[in-house]
């Protein structure tokens, strides 16, 4: 399928009835408005970070389509797409999210988070698309539920975006009353962490940039001695990756560089040429290896394998940005 067709270089579009009307008409307006509406909630569904309220989203694109597909049609009397049990289910959601969050007293300014500023946004999209719905109606008969529906829909998201905001400030407030409270212990500790607490720390944020990536890995922390403080693998990881992983960290420490810099150095010709047949083989000249480095104190390094080297070093250096 072509992506375009050049059938609508004069202005002219064809609806699902394949008649041939202007761009724009006011029932092309209707459902490219609900287009719109659409590609707002996309972008809220991008931005949340509550898992209820992307499926919620999803189902709404779903039959936003489905709900396109009616205004598309020039005779849609016996019946559309979007049906009672749609604006039943809209009902539904709406009375299950009001009944969890907090009443709103006057108006609301959207804002408050990204996710529910772009339902908002779609919220106004939708309102849009109802008032031209209303117009198309004048002239030319809609299925029944159309209205109802996207009457519904926009309450729906309204409130969506309450439900969102709130969400995420208790999320927010919870991580920043986790940190203040991790403050307090680091106090009683006299502020300090023991260097096993910090390699924890590394670590877990290692394996989630593994995960992301799709890539296990064996991840392993030393101190400033080369010594093993400690060594995490994933599912999966290649058991070679364990000498590998605690070699690079050693590397990291002995040469206080990164290794893939020494990769550079060892090659015929550089300065370190040679390198990595000394030591007993432990140096390991490619990368995946870095020092940790404290108040411009080298403390300790750390060292990744499993992936291709530049995924070595991304997970790396996601670890170091969580010491």
């Amino acid at each position: 399928m072509k992506i375009y067709t050049k059938t609508g270089d004069r202005g002219e579009t064809s609806l699902l009835s394949g008649q041939r009307v202007p761009k724009d008409h006011i029932r092309v307006d209707t459902y490219g408005t609900m287009d719109e509406a659409g590609a707002a909630l996309g972008l809220a569904k991008a931005l949340t970070i509550n898992e209820r309220a992307a499926a919620i989203i999803e189902r709404l694109q779903t039959e936003i389509v489905a709900l396109n597909a009616d205004l598309a049609t020039e005779d849609c009397t016996g019946g559309g797409r979007i049906t009672t049990v749609h604006v039943a289910a809209l009902e539904a959601t709406i009375d299950s999210l009001t009944q969890e969050i907090i009443p709103c007293q006057g108006f609301v300014i959207p804002g408050a988070c990204p996710a529910g500023a772009a339902l908002d946004l779609s919220r106004t999209i939708v309102r849009r698309a109802e008032r031209n719905a209303v117009a198309l109606h004048r002239i030319s008969t809609l299925p029944s539920c159309v209205l109802k529906y996207l009457n519904r829909l926009s309450d729906l998201l309204f409130v969506l975006a309450r439900y969102v905001e709130q969400e995420e400030l208790v999320t927010s407030v919870t991580s920043r009353t986790i940190r203040e409270l991790n403050k307090i212990n680091d106090m009683s500790r006299g502020g300090r962490k023991t260097m096993l607490e910090k390699a924890k720390n590394l670590i877990n944020a290692a394996e989630r940039k593994a995960a992301e990536i799709g890539v296990p890995m064996v991840i392993t922390v030393v101190d400033d001695g080369g010594n093993l403080v400690a060594q995490h693998r994933m599912d999966g990881a290649l058991l070679a990756s364990i000498a590998i992983s605690r070699d690079k960290a050693y590397t990291a420490v002995a040469l206080k560089m990164p290794t893939h810099q020494a990769a550079a150095l060892a090659q015929p010709g550089q300065p370190l040429f040679g390198l990595n047949t000394i030591d007993g083989g432990r140096l390991v000249i490619f990368g995946g290896g870095l020092p940790i480095i404290d108040n411009g104190k080298i403390v300790g390094g750390i060292g990744v394998s499993g992936g291709t080297v530049d995924e070595d070093i991304a997970v790396a250096q996601a670890a170091l940005a969580a010491w």
